[in-house]
């Protein structure tokens, strides 16, 4: 079993102020394979203290040295690479091929394409007779979530490091372990002391201690629309600047003129991806209503072809959900799809054929829904898809746009110019026609309670910055 109760702060591990054990949970087996150490404001304290230390010399340094130093990560991390998927299928149940070719894949992503916007980012501009200058905002507190861990590490720690900030990273206590592995990339990749630290902890204790820390300059927070209220009302008092990635209810629109078969199987596909725990999964598919039975017989046959099973087991492309919290959660929820008179198409409550161990969800499609149910408004964070059907395009779109979320929506058409117009028209931060993505380079981030502020690419820089004119510069 892996022992990760030390905390790194400037430049060492060491032992908790008060020490707190907590072990992680293996989901697929229900035992504990590590065991951690729930931090608190001391530790903190001493964080906060390195990472303002260190602000003063990592902000003067050049873009050329800030560049070798994620040069020095990447290669890092590519040596790592290997370790951190088997940690991240340990911790959060990821398939093995899931978490070497998505999940592992996200922390090398983010620094190569900070290290890109980097090279040619520009800190400074003329306007007028003044000079503007982005300047690193300070000392960072992250806060991240267990369901794509490195994910949201990697599109945080890589272009705070690149600006020149200094940061203390609470990861999620649920799945911590590729947190302590992307830790030990930056401390053999060569980070200055106290310009990366990392406190294991929850909510209530570290989190709480972060967001309202005075000499912390901004809060990233990615989770639940929930707990994101909770970071705000902590950092008002102290007026910083807090970006927030939360919580989704996503609308994938299938127009009349989309290949059905191809396109159904495509959404619900994605939707059981990652065991449904993305806050950007297409939960909520809008079907025409002619054409709702024959796209519930292709969404019962994507879920009957998901393999459910030990993560371990590389045929596996659904492990389970990452808690016995969120199993309860899940099942709580399909129940009142059954309770509120959805059709369950494919699945349903319990666990899976031949399992009786472990947080397995049945891959679950209700349909004949509406937006007013329970299951088509909560987040259930699970490989649930609702089905909806709607008679007019207009329709659709006013469906797709109900909700108190706007992170991502998609959309599924044969027409390219027909599919633009209906994205368009969607209020949401990130919309995908037929399935495609943009990469790394593209911003990421919601409308409405789905959060403020964008990471990803070039602007993923902008909440890491300062802007400050300095008139008469030219004269």
């Amino acid at each position: 079993m892996r022992d990760y109760r030390k905390f790194y702060i400037d430049g060492q591990w060491v032992a908790p102020a008060t020490p707190l054990d907590l072990e992680v949970i293996n989901p697929a087996n229900e035992e504990a394979c590590a065991v951690i150490s729930i931090g608190a404001e001391a530790d903190v304290e001493l964080a906060v203290a390195a990472a303002k230390r260190a602000f003063t010399s990592f902000s003067r340094t050049t873009r050329q040295e800030r560049i070798e130093l994620l040069e020095s990560c990447v290669e890092i991390y590519k040596k790592r690479y290997d370790d951190i998927a088997v940690a991240i299928r340990e911790e959060m149940g990821s398939p093995q091929t899931f978490a070497v070719e998505e999940q592992a894949d996200c922390g090398l992503g983010h620094l190569a394409e900070a290290l890109r916007v980097l090279r040619q980012f520009e800190f400074e501009e003329d306007v007028g007779n003044a000079r503007v200058f982005r300047e690193p905002i300070g000392v960072c507190g992250l806060i991240t979530p267990w369901n794509w861990p490195v994910n949201q590490i990697g599109c945080k720690v890589a272009p705070a490091l690149a600006v020149g900030c200094t940061m203390v990273l609470k990861p999620s206590e649920i799945a911590p372990l590729s947190a302590w592995l992307w830790t030990e990339v930056m401390h053999e990749a060569g980070v200055p002391a106290g310009v990366y630290n990392m406190v294991n902890g929850d909510g209530p204790g570290v989190g709480t201690a972060l967001s309202k820390h005075p000499d912390v300059d901004m809060m990233s927070f990615t989770g639940s629309t929930r707990a994101g209220i909770a970071v705000a009302q902590n950092a008002a008092p102290t007026v910083k600047r807090v970006a927030q990635e939360l919580g989704g209810k996503s609308p994938n629109i299938i127009l009349d003129d989309a290949n059905l078969e191809v396109a159904v199987t495509r959404g619900a596909l994605h939707m059981f991806a990652n065991t449904g725990q993305s806050c950007n999964a297409p939960s909520r598919m809008l079907v025409p209503a002619a054409k709702l039975a024959e796209a519930e017989d292709i969404a019962a046959r994507a879920a009957a072809s998901v393999v459910v099973g030990d993560p371990a087991n590389t045929e596996t492309t659904m492990g389970p959900v990452v808690s016995k919290l969120q199993y309860d959660k899940i099942q709580g929820l399909i129940e009142a799809g059954v309770a509120e008179g959805a059709k369950l198409v494919a699945g349903g409550p319990g666990l899976p054929q031949g399992i009786d161990k472990g947080y397995f969800v049945q891959p679950t499609v209700f349909s004949a829904a509406n937006n007013d149910m329970t299951i088509a408004r909560e987040e259930i964070f699970g490989p649930v898809l609702t089905m909806i059907p709607y008679e007019t395009e207009e329709e659709a779109i006013a469906i797709a746009n109900d909700t108190v979320y706007g992170l991502a929506g998609y959309v599924q058409s044969e027409s390219m110019e027909h599919a633009r117009q209906v994205a368009s028209q969607i209020r949401a931060g990130n919309v995908k026609i037929n399935g495609q993505s943009g990469g790394y380079a593209v911003p990421f981030g919601g409308y409405k309670q789905s959060g403020n502020g964008r990471e990803w690419g070039e602007h993923g820089f902008t909440d890491f910055l300062e802007t400050k004119a300095v008139e008469g510069y030219g004269e």
